[in-house]
């Protein structure tokens, strides 16, 4: 296989559990595997070696941008995929990589991750999962991580680290297991990170990203009361719906609106924004918020919609929950053939995202 012209950056400590199968997915494309390790006192560096020369220590100063940085410019490539040690790679169409690479030279590349979540402490047994869509690929001349901790790509030279990037879609499938973990893995986790995070907004207190990460680690953990201060002074700061994080930001404060006690304020946001988000998430929350309130009929036209939508696979677990309620909002309405309709629909999905999940 010739090598791609592409370098996979990670930067790792204490990762045993999970880099093996993660380098073990890489080594198959012929891609430069380049890992920068900030400090493990496990076999993370031995394993690692096993499939690269590139292994370079960095020591860690509290940064995950600047950690990130170091790795890529240990790259031999330009242009650089980043791949997290708990995460591997499904397929990826090689091909069709180089084609877009080339077609879109100035372009970052956003990829969809299948988070694996945990829902039971005492089993550890997982069937659900949720999505993000990230920028994980770029061209070291032409952008740079920006951000400690939440570290996102910026154009360098960008006056603003939230400015939105010309993307193209990469033809990757990955799966991330970093979400799968116990309620006090979990609280550990967001505890680091919100350390870092309050650090920054003493530094940088009209950073509305800032904000925005913190409301999310706040609900993460069950903290509603804080999230909401967090999300709805991110909001002051920065509503533009045209940046992705906002529109994300939407969707989380409507969420936690709901989760907080608060289902009117949570329409009243979905009412409102709903003109200028048409996205398959924000759809799909608003279908949910307007089911509970008993508003059914205007809940599965959204529902039907969220599942017609472009981005409907970046729903994840939320498309069958869509179809799951057109089925019982059909069969309470009496109309069993469209109700059967959709439950073929729903164990067709169903039967395709475990298939996924399994390989």
């Amino acid at each position: 296989m010739a090598a791609l012209p592409v370098s996979v950056c990670m930067i790792a400590k204490n990762e045993e559990k999970y880099i093996e199968q993660c380098l073990k997915s890489i080594s198959q494309y012929g891609m430069e595997i380049v890992v920068t390790d900030t400090g493990s006192t496990d076999r993370t560096k031995q394993i690692a070696r096993k499939y690269t020369d590139k292994v370079f220590d960095f020591e860690w100063c509290s940064d995950f941008s600047i950690a990130r940085n170091f790795c890529a410019d240990k790259a031999s490539n330009n242009w650089i995929l980043v791949i997290d040690c708990d995460e591997k790679i499904q397929n990826l169409d090689t091909t069709l990589l180089v084609e877009r690479i080339k077609q879109f030279p100035h372009y970052a590349g956003k990829i969809i991750i299948k988070n694996i979540l945990k829902k039971d402490d005492n089993t550890g047994q997982s069937t659900d999962y949720s999505t993000d869509e990230i920028i994980r690929l770029y061209h070291k001349k032409e952008y740079e991580f920006v951000s400690p901790v939440h570290e996102q790509l910026r154009r360098i030279g960008a006056s603003d680290d939230n400015e939105p990037l010309s993307c193209f879609d990469v033809p990757i499938d990955l799966i991330h297991y970093g979400y799968a973990l116990s309620k006090k893995e979990m609280n550990v986790k967001q505890q680091r990170n919100l350390a870092l995070l309050y650090r920054m907004a003493e530094n940088e207190p009209g950073n509305a990203y800032v904000y925005f990460q913190i409301g999310q680690s706040q609900a993460i953990i069950g903290n509603y009361a804080e999230a909401l201060r967090e999300y709805e002074k991110s909001m002051s700061l920065d509503g533009d719906v045209t940046k992705p994080y906002v529109q994300l930001m939407l969707v989380s404060l409507a969420k936690t609106y709901s989760n907080a006690g608060y289902p009117e304020k949570a329409l009243s946001l979905m009412e409102h924004y709903m003109p200028y988000c048409n996205t398959a998430k924000f759809t799909e929350i608003y279908a949910k918020l307007l089911w509970d309130s008993g508003q059914r009929l205007k809940s599965m036209a959204l529902y039907l919609k969220a599942t017609l939508m472009p981005d409907a696979d970046t729903l994840g677990e939320g498309l069958l929950r869509c179809y799951a309620h057109l089925i019982q909002g059909y069969c309470d309405t009496g109309n069993t053939k469209m109700a059967d309709m959709f439950q073929i629909k729903f164990a067709e999905c169903k039967e395709a995202q475990e298939k996924q999940l399994l390989n």
